[in-house]
């Protein structure tokens, strides 16, 4: 398997559980680790890949719900499976709205958590395609020099290379010469293309931070 091949991480403090839930996950091809307290997944190096957590409620450390809230805050985005054995409304209610794909109650059918599983990697690969996007396009404005980003910010809202250059103070030719390169660097396809990346990156916030 590749490292960028979608993995399931599994946290259980049942060894029995753990084993079991790692094969039935195995079966169907699927990268598989397994972490007997969040302690153990918050320690260990995650690979950059499509992934979901399939997580117990009740655990001898931090909780699956602390668990998701910690992660949630620290923004780190994996969609999350609850597992317990002790569900109760308000316990299911609280895990759902804070994003919770899933929330199976022991014993489940195996089914039940492989078609949740599915579920919860096709989402995370839409929003990993999303992050790894958005980090190039982060890039991209990040070699931009100061001027060009400033021409960046004027050429998105709208005005033409005459009004960019005496709102900058220089000539129509040398703010051309910047567009064209700011073009080439964001590797724009057209005037609409780089201003929806503008939209994207929101070069004049950043730009005032």
């Amino acid at each position: 398997m590749n490292d960028s091949d979608p993995i399931v991480f599994v946290v259980d403090d049942d060894e029995s559980v753990r084993e079991a839930v790692k094969r039935l996950i195995a079966s169907v091809g699927l990268r598989v680790e397994t972490f007997g307290s969040t302690r153990e997944f918050l320690d260990a190096k995650r690979p950059e890949a499509p992934a979901c957590l399939v997580l117990d409620v009740r655990l001898p450390d931090t909780s699956g719900l602390e668990l998701q809230s910690d992660l949630a805050a620290a923004n780190v985005h994996i969609p999350i499976i609850f597992v317990t054995g002790h569900a109760d409304v308000p316990m299911t209610v609280r895990a759902m709205k804070a994003g919770a794909v899933e929330f199976l109650t022991k014993p489940f059918r195996g089914q039940e958590l492989l078609d949740a599983i599915q579920n919860a990697i096709a989402k995370d690969r839409v929003a990993w395609n999303e992050r790894a996007q958005m980090a190039e396009l982060r890039a991209r404005y990040d070699s931009l020099t100061p001027r060009e980003k400033e021409v960046l910010v004027l050429v998105a809202s709208g005005l033409l290379n005459k009004q960019i250059g005496a709102e900058l103070g220089a000539s129509e030719l040398t703010i051309k010469t910047h567009r064209g390169r700011v073009m080439q660097k964001m590797a724009a396809d057209s005037l609409a293309d780089l201003v929806r990346m503008a939209e994207r990156i929101n070069p004049s916030g950043s730009t005032n931070k």
